[in-house]
């Protein structure tokens, strides 16, 4: 009888938690937005084309910058998972060369880009908060998901 109470009341306090978010809701799923005050701010979908160099790889996206900007150094996001999972995204930087963004990634470790940081909350079902756990320099980022050459740009200035 304990372990039911016990079990009840995790499910309620769950159900309770899952509901404390009344925060503005993503328009389309799928996509992360930056959370600015109570507005979200649509991330730049892309699709990162692959090129070969030498023995290494890099993940090129058309333009030298994103339309989509934050001031904040450490951004936050808003994501609703329909066929995405959140904990795939991983972010990077990209580096802007002759008019498009790069990342880059070396067979031998150097100079190889790596993920920053990410924390991930469950707010719903399928809705979850994407804080970033280290503060940005000014430039291009995106979130990606693991293992897809989709990407979800955003610049920090």
């Amino acid at each position: 009888m304990t372990l039911r109470i016990l079990l009840a009341g995790i499910v309620l306090f769950g159900a309770l938690a899952a509901e404390k978010y009344s925060g503005p809701r993503p328009a389309k799923p799928d996509t992360p937005y930056l959370i600015h005050a109570d507005n979200l701010v649509e991330t730049e979908a892309a699709e990162a084309k692959e090129e070969k160099r030498k023995d290494d790889v890099a993940y090129v996206v058309a333009g030298a910058s994103s339309s989509a900007k934050t001031p904040l150094t450490g951004p936050r996001f808003v994501f609703q998972a329909a066929k995405l999972s959140a904990d795939k995204l991983q972010l990077y930087r990209f580096e802007v060369k002759n008019g498009h963004r790069e990342v880059f990634f070396s067979q031998k470790g150097k100079g190889s880009s790596r993920p920053r940081r990410l924390e991930i909350t469950r707010l719903g079902n399928d809705l979850f908060q994407i804080d970033v756990n280290e503060s940005l320099e000014n430039g291009e980022y995106g979130l990606t998901p693991e293992g897809s050459n989709q990407v979800f740009c955003f610049q920090v200035y």
